[in-house]
């Protein structure tokens, strides 16, 4: 177990902080899906190379939503696409060349909640917005709205970023 441990709670821990920035609650819920993991090994059956790590990291992404549904943070993700849209939409996103991994996971931190919730669930869980609105109890119209907005948003923090970079 414990070789377990050192080998997946480092890129688990990565993994939550993406839905829940605040670094005390992530490593709440990555003691509690450790303690899931341990308690259910035996009904792991590998299906390919890599399965293991995919069945750890979808516990943890299913504790940290539980989470932040609990905090009721993910309540008000019907309300979000009704402000109005002061981000304007870009075709080119900008380049990553230059941006530290450290200082893209803190812009992707600092988005709201739901908008953060639907670009790592899009983006990095690889979920489609019908797969995403039945997870979160949102429309797909609402997905496909926040992932948007998301992306819109951090194409804004980016930009700042590489013009305050270029400033120096």
């Amino acid at each position: 177990m414990r070789q377990l441990y050192d080998a997946y709670a480092p890129s688990l821990f990565g993994n939550i902080r993406r839905y829940v920035p605040e670094k005390t609650d992530a490593e709440d819920i990555l003691q509690d899906s450790l303690i899931k993991i341990f308690s259910s090994m035996d009904s792991f059956t590998p299906k390919r190379e890599g399965s293991l790590g995919a069945w750890m990291r979808k516990i943890c992404v299913n504790e940290a939503l539980m989470f932040l549904r609990k905090r009721k943070r993910l309540s008000t993700m019907e309300l979000l696409p009704q402000l109005p849209d002061d981000i304007p939409q870009e075709d080119d996103p900008p380049p990553l060349d230059g941006i530290p991994p450290a200082a893209l996971q803190e812009m992707i931190q600092s988005l709201p909640d739901g908008y953060r919730t639907v670009l790592n669930l899009y983006v990095f869980e690889k979920l489609s917005h019908k797969e995403i609105s039945a997870r979160l109890g949102i429309s797909v119209g609402t997905s496909a709205s926040q992932y948007s907005r998301a992306k819109a948003l951090l194409a804004k923090k980016i930009r700042s970023y590489t013009s305050q970079k270029e400033e120096k």
